[in-house]
């Protein structure tokens, strides 16, 4: 895809790939996890055995994306970001809480409620790969344990519906991120309003990892 001269690059193609991948397999789970624990659903559904298969396999998957991801060097440097917490990100939490405007935060490439979203999220994959597997295969472990992933697995499920359900309220109410991450590409003027210590290149070019303080 050409990008427009107007705009800068935010994402490749192959972090879009990764992001909807992931996305596909996240609703595929929370659907069927919905279908398995809402009697009103699992009535309308039915095919219970079905549902439990691609629920747990769509699980087992939804590392993959972002372990292939791993071979993108893009892909990497925006983990490393994602992963560095700057001083400025509490600034950035803090006008937050305060209800100060998008445009008077400072961020760099990802705010810090990005930075804090994907932390979460890779950590209750994990947790939910491993009290599934659990599940899965009752012969791994004793009673205790078994009753413990349940009982681990079916709260945090909770969590995340409730969390993914926030980052899409938020995503709805800005096009330009939603643009960004279907096409890869923002405004000049988006960027710099809501991720002011990122800096581009050329507009049309990829541009360098967050330089701010961290």
């Amino acid at each position: 895809m050409t990008p427009r001269p107007e705009r800068v690059r935010r994402f490749t193609r192959g972090e879009h790939r990764v992001h909807r991948a992931t996305a596909a397999l996240m609703l595929v789970c929370l659907v069927t996890a919905a279908a398995l624990y809402l009697p009103p659903l699992a009535e309308l559904v039915g095919r219970r055995r079905l549902v439990v298969t691609v629920h747990e396999w769509s699980g087992i998957a939804l590392p993959l994306p972002a372990l292939l991801g791993l071979a993108s060097r893009a892909f990497r440097r925006d983990l490393r970001l994602l992963n560095r917490f700057a001083p400025y990100d509490r600034g950035w939490l803090r006008d937050t809480v305060r209800r100060v405007p998008h445009d008077r935060r400072t961020a760099g490439k990802f705010n810090a409620g990005q930075k804090l979203y994907a932390s979460f999220a890779a950590g209750a994959v994990l947790v939910m790969l491993g009290t599934g597997l659990l599940m899965m295969f009752p012969q791994l472990s004793g009673v205790v344990w078994r009753t413990g992933a349940t009982f681990v697995h079916d709260w945090l499920a909770l969590a995340v519906a409730a969390v993914v359900a926030g980052h899409l309220w938020m995503a709805a109410g800005d096009p330009e991120a939603r643009l960004g991450m279907r096409t890869g590409f923002v405004t000049p003027e988006w960027a710099r309003r809501h991720h002011p210590r990122w800096e581009h290149a050329e507009p049309g070019e990829p541009g360098p990892p967050d330089t701010g303080a961290s």
